[in-house]
């Protein structure tokens, strides 16, 4: 007998599976619309009038039923949550003076590090693997030797990647700082007084009485954090704009010493910046580009090793640094479970879901060393924008979801041109996809960030309109030249 599974197209089966699954509510109704049509054509005209005259209305019915349906749909309409637009977003291009190619790397660590080699020979192998390109950027406090991580400087760098994002912003949207109604920034290890919110407002003279916040200290993660609270501030501020500004300051977080964990960081993280525009306004449906449709949090820090396995402390020498565990990627797996356990349910169709299920049933009734069914999130989104916090993280949830080299490019190549720009790096990565000309309308984006707690944050948009080709932008200039071949080593 002829192998079945090269005999039959396996994967024709599955998607007319799905075909009937999604669609089973159709192929019920449109049998009994076919029937309730050929019933009425058999019968005649003076039939179908007595069936007619057989119904009798009253005027006090007519107005009860009335009321009611208005009613529920007066409830309904007001119960419904206000639509959430993101009416644009600009992300920081850092300017070519900044650029640190491998050799400058490697060079300012053997000069800074000369009594400590092996430092400077484990930065080279890290740097080898991260998947890093020649054009990724640092400020300019971190081109001296040794390093300036003073707070001018670091003022200095914020200054730049903010305000150089929120002007293109503006610039695109054309609104006036004025209607400004709520403005959230995050950053995570650079927190002065007065706030960078505050630094904001004194620069744009924004209004006095807009409701400013300033997130620190949430990781990678905190620009899915911000927009959820953007989203809770829309929902009870009617008719409003929300500026919300992702970024990692780097200026005063270059670490000096010699533990391992904590020169991770120096070899990874890299400038940048993304201001985004949200509103409920209904006028802006049509211009902006996405609607949020689900945006789902994980806290993991109730776990001893999940708090700690990215953790601000100080070396033996006194020096301080980000230490990175080494159970990183289990804890950011298990973060991960848990968060597409609960929005899977959001955004998977129902034929994945059945699928899920019946594999599930039998594992706990028939066999338990069944294969666990991976859901198929092809299924749900069109796009993939995973935090490009390094190599091993793309790596690895490409392998757990599935995904193709496609899905996950966006991400690898935000990681080659701009490093680990932490928060702001989903922002990067959705430029990227519209710069290929690749979103069109009607897609949906799944946006995966992973931060310090530990947490893991997942955003789901809707595009609004096919977006055309940007003339603008962080990959305005090089676009061209992408995706391009990362080896898995690069001899330095």
């Amino acid at each position: 007998m002829p192998n079945f599974s090269t005999s039959v197209k396996l994967k024709y089966v599955k998607l007319g599976y799905q075909y009937l699954v999604n669609h089973i509510l159709t192929f019920l109704l449109i049998p009994i619309m076919v029937g309730v049509v050929i019933e009425l054509l058999s019968l005649g005209p003076d039939q179908i009038y007595e069936i007619w005259s057989s119904l009798h209305f009253n005027l006090l019915q007519v107005l009860c039923s009335s009321f009611f349906i208005i009613f529920i749909a007066t409830v309904y309409f007001m119960s419904k949550p206000r639509s959430i637009y993101l009416v644009d977003y600009a992300c920081f291009k850092p300017p070519v003076t900044c650029r640190v190619p491998f050799a400058t790397f490697m060079e300012h660590s053997r000069l800074i590090n000369s009594d400590n080699p092996k430092s400077v020979e484990f930065q080279m192998r890290i740097l080898e693997r991260s998947g890093l390109g020649e054009e990724t950027c640092l400020p300019a406090a971190n081109h001296y030797i040794p390093p300036k991580p003073t707070m001018e400087a670091s003022r200095g760098e914020a200054e730049l990647v903010i305000f150089s994002a929120i002007d293109d912003l503006l610039k695109k949207t054309g609104i006036k700082t004025k209607d400004i109604d709520i403005l959230i920034v995050n950053c995570s290890l650079f927190s002065p007084t007065p706030s960078l919110s505050a630094m904001v407002i004194n620069k744009y003279k924004l209004r006095s009485n807009i409701r400013s916040f300033n997130l620190s200290g949430m990781g990678c993660s905190a620009g899915l954090i911000s927009i959820d609270l953007a989203r809770d501030l829309l929902q009870v501020h009617p008719n409003s704009y929300a500026l919300v500004i992702s970024t990692e300051i780097i200026t005063p977080n270059y670490y000096s010493g010699n533990q391992r964990a904590m020169l991770l960081p120096n070899c990874l993280f890299r400038m940048g910046a993304a201001a985004i525009l949200l509103s409920n306004r209904r006028r802006e449906r049509r211009r902006a580009k996405y609607r949020l449709v689900h945006l789902v949090r994980t806290h993991k820090g109730a776990d001893d090793k999940a708090y700690r396995c990215v953790y601000e402390e100080e070396d033996a020498q006194g020096k301080v640094g980000i230490s990175l565990s080494k159970d990183l990627m289990v804890i950011a797996g298990e973060a991960l479970k848990s968060n597409i356990t609960t929005i899977g349910p959001l955004v998977l169709p129902a034929s994945e879901q059945l699928l899920f299920l019946f594999t599930l049933i039998g594992r706990k009734i028939f066999n338990p060393k069944w294969k666990p069914y991976i859901p198929d999130f092809k299924e749900a989104f069109e796009h993939f924008c995973i935090h490009a916090g390094g190599r091993a993280v793309i790596d690895e949830l490409q392998k757990n979801l599935q995904l193709s080299s496609e899905h996950v490019e966006a991400s690898r190549m935000t990681l080659h041109r701009f490093g680990n720009t932490s928060s702001s790096s989903l922002w990067y990565e959705m430029s990227y996809i519209e710069a290929k000309g690749r979103m069109k309308k009607g897609n949906r984006v799944w946006q995966i960030a992973f931060g310090s707690g530990f947490k893991c944050n997942s955003a789901v948009w809707k595009c609004n309109r096919t977006i055309t080709t940007p003339t603008d932008g962080p990959w305005a200039d090089c676009i061209d030249r992408y995706p391009v071949y990362i080896p898995e080593i690069v001899k330095l």
